[in-house]
This record gives C-alpha cells, sequence and structure tokens, in this order.
C-alpha cells in the first residue's frame, strides 16, 4: 500500500513539475483590449491648432487614460494623477488617410530644455496594415544583415515609429525613428502646441497633430511611398507610450508609461493592439443621401462595375447609365456598346424621401 501511494505522489509531483515547466516556456497572455477611432464628418475636419474645441463632438467613450498604461520600467505600481495624467483620443475622416490626435497631458515636471533626444515623449507607433512583425533594425530577423542595410531597408519601413516632443522647443516636433525623416512633415504630418510652462515647472499640455500611415515609407522618400489605405470597420494596430523624465539625476522618479504591456512594442508590431476606424456617428449621417462609385472592369469590352454607396435605407435604386440604359440593381456591372464620356445618374428612394447623384464624365470608356 505505502508503494502504491509513493508512486502516486512521484506521479503527481512529475505531473506537477511538467505543467510548470509548461507555463514557464507559454507566450504572455494576450492582451484583449481593443480600442476606438472616432469618424469627424468631413465637413468638421479638425484643425491643427491646439486648441480642443474640434473635439467636443468626440465621446468620453472615445477616450484613452493613463488608467490603460503601466509603467515599463518598473518605478511605479500604478499611475498617480497629481504626478503624470494623460488623455488621448484618435479621429480620423472617411476619404482621407490620416489618423488625427488629441494628446493632453498634466505633468508636475516638464522636462524639455535640453535640444537632443532628452526630452518628455509621446511616442506612438502605427500598424494600420497589421502586416505585424518587427519594423527596427536591431531585431531584424535576419541577423546575417549588415546594420545600416537593414536600416535604410527595413527600419520604420512597413510600419512607423514617431518620437513626438512634448513640448519640442528649438527642434522638430517628432523625431521619425527610421532614415524617413520626410513623413513628418506636410502634406504627411502636422502638429501644434498649447501650453504655459516652463522646463521644471508643472501644467497642462494640449498637442493636437496628425500623421499618415504608411504600408511602405522607404527611405528614398515618398516616390514610392503606400499610404495605408483607411476606411470603415478597419482595424489597424497601434500603441503609444509616455517617457517621462522627472528628474535627470533621479532614474527612480522616470517613467515609461506603455499602453502595449508588451515593453518592445516601439519596435515590433505584433505586440501593437487593435484599434477600429468606426462609421460615422448616427448625429452626422444624413436620413437619405445618394452616392455612388465605380470600376472599369474591361477597358477593351467597355465593362465597368457600378457600385452604390448612399447613405439611409434605400428600399428602389435607378442608374441612368447616360446611353440611354438603365439598371434597377443596386451594384450593376454595365457594357458600353461605343466609346465615350457619360453622364451617369442614380436615384434612389426610402422611408426619408429621395436622392440623385450624377456625377458629368466621370465614367470615360475607349
Amino acid at each position: 500500500m505505502h508503494k502504491i501511494l509513493g508512486c502516486a505522489a512521484f506521479l503527481l509531483l512529475t505531473l506537477s513539475l511538467t505543467q510548470l515547466r509548461a507555463q514557464s516556456t507559454q507566450e504572455p497572455e494576450k492582451d484583449k483590449r481593443s480600442f476606438k477611432i472616432f469618424q469627424f464628418p468631413a465637413d468638421k475636419i479638425p484643425r491643427i491648432d491646439g486648441n480642443t474645441d474640434d473635439w467636443a463632438m468626440v465621446p468620453d467613450s472615445f477616450a484613452v487614460g493613463i488608467d490603460q498604461l503601466r509603467d515599463d520600467n518598473k518605478h511605479f505600481l500604478k499611475a498617480d494623477p497629481k504626478n503624470l495624467d494623460v488623455k488621448v483620443k484618435v479621429g480620423w475622416v472617411k476619404g482621407e488617410n490620416r489618423l488625427y490626435f488629441l494628446y493632453e497631458a498634466y505633468d508636475n515636471y516638464w522636462d524639455f530644455s535640453l535640444p537632443d533626444l532628452h526630452n518628455d515623449i509621446f511616442e506612438v507607433v502605427v500598424d494600420a496594415d497589421r502586416s505585424g512583425g518587427t519594423f527596427i533594425d536591431e531585431l531584424h530577423p535576419n541577423k546575417d544583415m549588415e546594420k545600416w542595410e537593414a536600416y535604410f531597408s527595413f527600419h520604420g519601413v512597413h510600419a512607423q515609429n514617431y518620437h513626438i516632443f512634448t513640448p519640442a522647443v528649438g527642434k522638430d516636433w517628432a523625431l521619425v525613428w527610421g532614415s524617413q525623416p520626410w513623413i513628418k512633415k506636410l502634406p504627411y504630418a502636422n502638429a501644434a502646441y498649447n501650453y504655459h510652462f516652463k522646463p521644471g515647472e508643472s501644467g497642462k499640455l494640449i498637442l493636437e497633430f496628425f500623421i499618415t500611415p504608411f504600408d511602405y515609407a522607404g527611405t528614398e522618400g515618398p516616390v514610392r511611398a503606400v499610404q495605408s489605405n483607411l476606411y470603415e470597420n478597419k482595424i489597424i494596430g497601434m500603441s503609444w507610450a509616455v517617457l517621462d523624465y522627472d528628474d535627470v539625476n533621479d532614474k527612480s522618479k522616470q517613467g515609461f508609461w506603455n499602453l502595449s504591456h508588451q515593453h518592445k512594442m516601439y519596435g515590433n508590431a505584433d505586440y501593437m493592439l487593435p484599434f477600429k476606424l468606426m462609421p460615422l456617428d448616427e448625429r452626422y449621417r444624413k436620413s437619405i443621401a445618394a452616392d455612388w462609385s465605380f470600376k472599369v472592369v474591361d477597358m477593351n469590352r467597355r465593362v465597368v462595375a457600378f457600385i452604390d454607396e448612399s447613405e439611409g435605407k434605400v428600399n428602389s435604386w435607378h442608374w441612368d447609365f447616360g446611353d440611354g440604359t438603365s439598371s434597377a440593381e443596386q451594384y450593376p456591372y454595365h457594357q458600353y456598346k461605343n466609346a465615350g464620356k457619360y453622364v451617369v445618374i442614380l436615384d434612389i428612394e426610402g422611408s426619408a424621401g429621395k436622392s440623385r447623384r450624377s456625377k458629368v464624365w466621370d465614367v470615360a470608356v475607349k
């Protein structure tokens, strides 16, 4: 009996050790949080002027506060709003490939007197097509690649990292960590500040900016660049961190407040978090409005696909293709017999009324 009990105990101990070893080799638990990006109406695009007026329409449910961040330096167990308090809202506009940011921060000690990288920083990383993987030279998967070749061909190319100085005094508003500084300039980015404090003082800072995410951004400039395509309900990868230098001589007071909770999110897009590009809020939608686009499917055969993009609840569609033919389908294909430039008209009807959208000579076939 004792031998049986001894064998059972040994077996249990072996199983327990096996489980512990398995747990120790497992990947960190996946972060299941997700966030929202507010869609601004096309007639209410935020002005980059350092004021918050344009953002009053954005509900607080879109705000990401410091309670969502943790200090990767492990100097602070939890955030103290008397020391540092931040709130971030992100927006977008349908038809643009831009991300708009409102960064509001209170700090009890603002550090921005030096001309180098030592500066309070808002670090934003974005991987808009969620291609994932590493994107800085030191993390290049091919360890045989020479350092500078990795830097110029890889660093910041498929995902981008912006070190934004808060505030920037006597220096550019941001360091783009990579070999493509052109992406921080107009028309791809812009920034404005609003604050009333000096280095070493406390106070509130408002930073307003936009950036353009890229699926490909090379050192050669915009000639070969590919902007990330932004559209409703798309999920992009993004994260940010706040680097807080409260005392240059005391590292225990320096915080690295990370939204991702994975420290190397700054160079590995796998550690970014999902952000959803939200549809337009009901408050700003038209009850009914006709709209459409088209794509020439086969120019040789003059075949065109028409895409309904109307707003509101639509019960019926009537397409006039401009050549004497029509269709009642929502998404018709049409083959033109003759080359020409056509006036195409879409009429829609629903419970809210009727609407028309014509486009003059947009549709042309040869």
